[in-house]
């Protein structure tokens, strides 16, 4: 197995190893895509708005094990760069079952605490029965995302992007499916398609699991692996638990900003549901891009290559603000368009308002690209608590101004609008001078 990024072409390397992260990461989005289409256009814009809320909710509980998968694979990168593989046997042992733990923990609390959750949600009454419908169904998939991220992370982290893409695409496409015979079919409404996307869930997550140990036998942890080693699980914990705090932080503003939108009423609610669909596609490649630049730059991390890392910060830089110019121009462009795919075009003013958002957001894509690579970088030099701080910037900045100019009639829901590129690119600044003040002694390893 030669999966290296330490060598090679930096620009050729990044993009391949790139593109099937964001290719996965789209048809992911495709989960819930599919249920918000499938569900919008046959059942209703309740059921919409239901969905929507939902998906919120589960992108926050979701995001706590990705960012403890994350974290965990920038460790398995810098040990994979070092070629240290009884060390990076011995952290994915560790590192499966602290987040396994969390995993059972998470579920423990989400089943018992629905109502709780759907309070604070702030849901309107009218919808209440169909969220707590969709949400009993769609929690059992907690324990799936938790299997796929982490085989899926553990493999990326060596270099292997194309294998969770395959799973992926596999999956998804049963999804829609599903979610076609469920919704339309059988006329199961919300739970239909909630059971969809679980069911695909678990065989994306099962697969990748049972590939990974009969085709990567090398990964395989051996018995003298599966021991306890609290240097090692120090490390892995430091870099999990900020890399979580900083993913947690960012859906939590997220989920709070959704609570904002809740408040105005159903409409702004479908539309929003939708547009944050468009939105999470027309950003989420160079959100993967960030990714596949963290690998690189923990691979190069541990194998002490500084002129490599260097140079692939600005082939990175480039690419990602070179793409999201190209995708801003096109969201501007079609932005009522793109609308109508979830909306029916009789839904004026559900439409107008997502188109609103829609220009505002993407004309400023630029700004989470970079933050994205911030992010990557931070957690890839073992600096995670700068994507932290990064995180409570760009969203602190995003919930202070949205509540604080949401309530002003003249502006309404604009304000929750306006407020995401400021705090994107208040924290840009931040990130990027940190660096040209540290950049001597962030590049070695203590």
């Amino acid at each position: 197995m030669n999966h290296s990024l330490t060598e090679g072409s930096i620009t050729g390397k990044l993009l391949t190893f790139a593109l099937p992260l964001m290719v996965g990461n789209l048809l992911q989005q495709f989960y819930n895509i599919a249920d918000t289409l499938i569900v919008g256009r046959f059942i209703g814009p309740e059921a919409l708005a239901a969905v929507g809320s939902a998906y919120s909710l589960m992108v926050f509980l979701t995001s706590i094990l990705l960012g403890l998968c994350m974290g965990s694979s920038a460790f398995f990168s810098i040990q994979y760069g070092k070629k240290d593989m009884d060390r990076l046997k011995n952290s994915m042992f560790l590192s499966f079952i602290m987040i396994g733990c969390v995993t059972l923990i998470l579920n423990l609390i989400v089943f018992s605490g629905i109502d709780v959750i759907i309070r604070l949600l702030r849901i309107p009454s009218e919808i209440t029965d169909m969220m707590r419908t969709y949400l009993m169904v769609i929690f059992a998939g907690i324990t799936a995302t938790f299997l796929y991220n982490f085989f899926a992370n553990l493999l990326r982290a060596v270099g292997d992007s194309v294998t969770p893409l395959i799973f992926l695409a596999v999956s998804t496409i049963l999804n829609i499916i599903l979610d076609i015979a469920f919704v339309m079919g059988f006329h199961w409404g919300v739970r239909g398609a909630a059971v969809a996307t679980v069911f695909s869930q678990y065989i994306s997550g099962i697969g990748i699991l049972l590939y990974y140990w009969f085709r990567f036998k090398e990964l395989r942890p051996e018995s003298r692996h599966l021991r306890w080693n609290p240097a090692v699980l120090k490390e892995i914990t430091g870099l999990s638990f900020l890399t979580c705090v900083q993913q947690s932080i960012m859906n939590l503003g997220i989920l709070m900003v959704q609570g904002l939108v809740n408040s105005f009423g159903t409409a702004v609610m479908a539309a929003f549901a939708a547009a944050v669909k468009i939105d999470s596609f027309a950003y989420m490649p160079v959100q993967d891009f960030g990714n596949a630049f963290s690998t690189f730059i923990a691979q190069n991390f541990g194998a002490g290559k500084k002129d490599r890392i260097r140079k692939g910060i600005r082939s990175a830089g480039f690419c990602s603000v070179a793409f999201s110019l190209f995708v801003s121009a096109l969201v501007f462009l079609f932005a009522r368009p793109l609308m109508t795919i979830f909306i029916d075009p009789s839904e004026t003013a559900i439409i107008s308002i997502g188109v609103g958002y829609l220009r505002i957001e993407g004309s400023f894509y630029f700004g989470i690209g970079i933050l994205f690579l911030l992010y990557g970088f931070y957690r890839a030099v073992k600096k995670p608590f700068m994507s932290v701080v990064l995180t409570v910037i760009s969203l602190g900045t995003r919930v202070f101004l949205a509540y604080a100019l949401s309530p002003i009639p003249a502006i309404g829901v604009t304000g929750i609008w306006v407020a995401v590129p400021i705090g994107w690119i208040l924290a840009d600044t931040v990130g990027i001078l940190y660096y040209l003040k540290n950049k001597k002694t962030l590049l070695t390893e203590t």
